[in-house]
């Protein structure tokens, strides 16, 4: 049995980012990570920019000058300012090459064809510059950068239409378990619903990740062999729930590793999810998850949501994690570290009821949890407790 850090720190070492690209349209390219760095084609803004509604101005020694026109954003028109003119012009226009700066409408006094501006004025006052966000011939993004909507709509302003991007990776769920059977069928005495694969194919769609398959085999050393050696043929990830505990049906761990899947760890000094394992092949790694649903959603959270964004190219993710003061009293039994389930609002946090790995009820209303390390014995009201901030809830 391991420690976190270094479950975690494997799971850092070994995970590599997929050699495949793939271009994309730009529409398509959100939560994906860039293969290669972006240059500029364009300056950006392409013009000399009026960043206010108001009047541009070529600057003279009085606070007077001459109206001789409007300029909208997107027209094409010219104006040929002399010292002492000014045009109308609106937030997005180009500003004219004469105009020294572009004064603020709340500022000026509009009398027919003259306006008075009752506040000095400095050059290039409210002019974006050419290139101001970006020149011609510059590193717009970086490669690994994550096209998040910011992203995309920055690439979108300068012309760009198609990214070059890693590809996702193929994800495969196998649920195990005699005891499991499909909502909308009659529960038998000793049988409940499967719930994780549902859980697990969610929490991955919300975390942009759409390729996955979904198999359940039943609690037999064959079924499960061959039910793994297919997904580990096809897949880049393959998430098991359940069956890898000590059990005497538990056939999981003994069949991926006849199977040739070199493990890199298994169970972690924790609670929930003790039994996790996590191993690899030559092409595909291998998070092997409890079947307990609060166990497995932890540690997807903890471990395996990392491990698919290093994949994809985004090494920079990760969970946020903040100092909150506790509204709740809580003891915990044992020397594990633990995650707790709970609810971050406004630096405060509480540690909700229904804490048992086999528990989702509070997991549905949680956004966070709360870490306690192994050395803590307690947490009592107003005590500083570390917040794990959960991704999309």
């Amino acid at each position: 049995m391991i420690d976190i850090s270094d479950a975690l720190s494997i799971v850092d070492d070994s995970v590599q980012t997929t050699n495949d690209v793939v271009r994309i349209k730009l529409s398509k390219a959100c939560n994906y990570v860039l293969s290669g760095d972006i240059y500029s084609e364009i300056n950006m803004p392409p013009f000399r920019q009026s960043a206010m509604d108001g009047y541009a101005v070529h600057m003279h020694d009085k606070n007077t000058y001459s109206y001789i026109g409007e300029l909208k954003a997107g027209d094409a028109s010219h104006f040929d300012l002399n010292p002492g003119q000014a045009v109308r012009i609106f937030t997005g226009a180009a500003v004219p090459d004469s105009a020294d700066a572009v004064v603020i409408q709340e500022r000026v006094v509009r009398e027919d064809e003259k306006i008075i501006v009752d506040s000095p004025i400095s050059p290039q006052m409210n002019i974006r510059p050419l290139g101001e966000q970006v020149k011609a011939g510059e590193l717009a993004l970086k490669k690994g950068s994550l096209m998040n909507p910011a992203a995309i709509g920055f690439l979108a302003s300068l012309g760009i239409h198609e990214v070059d991007v890693y590809r996702q990776p193929k994800l495969c769920l196998l649920i195990t378990g005699n005891e499991l059977v499909e909502a909308g069928s009659i529960l038998s005495h000793g049988q409940i619903y499967e719930s994780n694969g549902l859980m697990l194919r969610s929490a991955l769609r919300k975390s942009g990740f759409e390729t996955i398959e979904i198999i359940r085999v039943n609690d037999d050393y064959r079924e499960t062999r061959e039910a793994l050696r297919n997904a580990l043929s096809g897949n880049d990830f393959l998430l098991v729930s359940g069956g890898i505990s000590v059990g005497d049906y538990d056939f999981v761990g003994k069949a991926l590793i006849e199977l040739g899947v070199e493990e890199l760890f298994y169970k972690v000094k924790q609670k929930p999810g003790k039994p996790l394992f996590f191993g690899r092949t030559s092409s595909a790694y291998v998070f092997a998850l409890p079947g307990n649903p609060a166990s497995a959603l932890s540690c997807f959270y903890i471990y395996v949501l990392k491990a698919l964004h290093m994949f994809k190219g985004n090494h920079r993710f990760t969970l946020n994690r903040v100092m909150a003061k506790s509204k709740s009293h809580f003891k915990k039994h044992g020397d594990r570290p633990q995650f707790l389930k709970a609810f971050y609002n406004n630096g405060q946090v509480e540690i909700l009821d229904g804490q048992n790995s086999s528990m989702l009820h509070t997991f549905g209303v949680a956004n966070a949890l709360v870490f306690i390390s192994a050395e803590q014995i307690q947490t009592d009201i107003n005590d500083e407790v570390e917040v794990i901030l959960l991704p999309n809830t």
